[in-house]
């Protein structure tokens, strides 16, 4: 009877706990997402807003292959960044998890140092380093690559190049915290074993750190998928991606209903890359 009453007012305590984080949720989180889901099935207005008739031409509409285009552009974007900053990332983030425990917090502080600055900030940068006149067109004709300026900004390239830039470190960290915990010893017995280092890199070193891997591809893959600020200071009006469509819907066509549908199908493919996330063992903790 005694550990009856104890274990309902634990659970009593548990629940006023969480519950100023999930008013919070509910207002700020929930509420707003169900107000998008519900304008979603709405109707534009002769003047822009919303009519309340019940509708779902906003979603038959996003099946047009102009649209189609711009969530297969997205997701190309956001593949290209997450192999990239999965190439580039995997060996930095080995590096770090193999230095002197002295050095790494050092090497962290800079993965880290890019987030003491704002990322618009960091993309007008970006617009500075890219540009016809810009410092990268200034170093390859100073060192001979090139005898005249190279036009990258306002391409695919420019956007690619500021979306891996922005996105690395979160692929770093998940594969620092998955490749530091690596046992040496395990790959030391496979050397012992005659493994080569390729073999110890494919059948050691990446299935023990496969829970970073996923991580990571996650954490990069999601956020490129929706990204606004780059595509639209460093592609131009000729990269479109998702999320620069969902804002000329809202701000520029006045359609908040169809901006409202694409937003929900945006995050629909979130959601399937969640599940994803949780089938290919993301339920592992790293």
């Amino acid at each position: 009877m005694t550990g009856s009453l104890a274990s309902r007012a634990g659970v009593r305590q548990a629940g006023w706990l969480l519950a100023p984080a999930l008013v919070w949720m509910g207002l700020f989180f929930v509420l707003p997402l169900l107000i998008v889901l519900l304008i979603s099935f709405a109707s534009r207005g002769a003047y822009g807003g919303v009519e309340w008739t019940f509708t779902l031409v906003n979603y038959r509409d996003l099946a047009d292959p102009l649209y189609l285009w711009i969530y297969l552009r997205s997701c190309a974007f956001a593949l290209a960044t997450t192999g990239l900053c999965l190439c580039l990332g995997f060996p930095l983030a080995y590096y770090i998890a193999r230095a002197p425990a002295r050095w790494q917090g050092l090497w962290l502080m800079l993965v880290l140092v890019p987030f003491w600055t704002n990322f618009l900030v960091r993309t007008y940068a970006w617009m500075n380093v890219l540009r016809a006149d810009g410092l990268l067109n200034r170093l390859l004709i100073a060192t001979g690559f090139i005898s005249e300026p190279v036009e990258i900004l306002y391409t695919d390239l420019a956007v690619l190049i500021g979306l891996v830039y922005g996105y690395l470190p979160f692929m770093v960290l998940p594969l620092y915290a998955a490749l530091e915990r690596i046992d040496r010893s395990l790959i030391e017995a496979a050397r012992d074993l005659y493994a080569s280092g390729w073999t110890v890199f494919t059948r050691v070193i990446v299935p023990l750190a496969k829970p970073g891997i996923i991580a990571g591809c996650l954490l990069v893959f999601i956020p490129s998928l929706g990204a606004y600020i780059t595509p639209d200071l460093l592609g131009g009006a000729r990269s479109m991606m998702i999320g620069n469509f969902i804002q000329h819907e809202y701000l520029v066509v006045r359609d908040w209903p169809l901006g409202s549908a694409a937003s929900f199908v945006l995050m629909a493919m979130v959601l399937v890359g969640m599940w994803g996330y949780q089938r290919t063992g993301g339920e592992r903790p790293l």
